[in-house]
């Protein structure tokens, strides 16, 4: 049986030898999708290969005039590549996928070069703050929402998560009731395992709400400071590290959770950092951290 299909809970067992293949686009200038993904869950030990969505000259947020490549009728003849060589992965992790076109090509991908006990880290990344991203609309939320099925982990923002099921989306005012809610809407659409972001109970505390079938736990941090660009780029793929190389669904999400914030706090006070959190200086803590695991 297929990771993906319907496991209800994640047992990943530790092998130095696992392989990730992460479909994103490349931002060359600025902290998010495959320019963390790939140094940080190399930095956890885990080969990490990168499909290419799209190259951009710099990301979205704050630049303007940015140049875009679109790589959508290269991804499958690299993968067709790939079958010809017989390269398999034990994990596939997307993230920004440029259009409806590309989220048809993750299932292809998947039973293409995606091993028989592999797993799909989906992170539907297309909204954030009650606002979708531009160049999308709601057939692209729609089509995205027909992926969750698919995927074996599921990493909504809170944002994303109500525009997939049709919850109204609250800035403020959260409580269990209205998080297990939105919950139970997406495994409605499918999905078995997720971890929902940006919630939070309290003033001056953020956090996850992580869903193992029917089990549901809480983690929460401090809240720091102002937000940045690529943050939840730095969850997914430090979260898929410690995933891959071993961690509990909880724990992965607990560590990827102190990485984020750490970073933050290490890039707040940095007025030529505006564009992203400084990662780089947080590794040697997610080293540590999966370490000691």
């Amino acid at each position: 049986m297929r990771l993906w299909e319907k496991r209800e809970v994640l047992t990943i067992m530790k092998d130095s030898n696992k392989r990730v293949l992460t479909l994103q686009d490349i931002s060359c200038f600025g902290s998010c999708s495959l320019t963390v993904a790939l140094p940080i869950i190399s930095a956890c030990g885990i080969e990490t290969a990168i499909l290419p969505s799209a190259v951009l000259s710099t990301h979205t947020g704050g630049f303007t005039d940015v140049e875009v490549c679109d790589f959508t009728d290269d991804i499958m003849r690299m993968v067709n590549h790939w079958v010809k060589e017989n390269i398999s992965f034990d994990c596939l992790y997307t993230g920004y996928l440029g259009s409806i076109r590309q989220i048809e090509y993750v299932r292809e991908i998947k039973k293409k070069v995606i091993n028989r006990d592999g797993i799909f880290i989906l992170d539907p990344a297309m909204a954030d703050n009650g606002i979708l991203y531009k160049g999308f609309d709601e057939a692209y939320v729609k089509a995205m929402a027909g992926l969750v099925g698919e995927s074996g982990v599921l990493l909504p923002n809170l944002t994303e998560a109500c525009m997939m099921t049709g919850i109204e989306y609250r800035k403020d005012d959260h409580d269990e009731a209205y998080v297990e809610e939105i919950l139970g809407a997406l495994k409605a659409l499918g999905a078995t395992n997720v971890v929902l972001k940006g919630i939070s109970f309290e003033e001056g505390k953020i956090g996850i709400a992580l869903c193992e079938g029917d089990n549901v736990q809480y983690y929460f941090t401090k809240r720091v400071g102002r937000g940045y660009h690529g943050t939840g780029d730095c969850f997914a793929a430090s979260f898929t590290g410690a995933l891959i190389r071993g961690s509990s669904m909880y724990d992965a999400g607990r560590i990827a959770a102190d990485f984020v914030v750490e970073g933050i706090r290490q890039t707040l006070n940095d007025d030529n950092h505006p564009y992203g959190i400084r990662f780089e200086r947080v590794l040697p803590m997610l080293i540590d951290r999966l370490t000691a695991c």
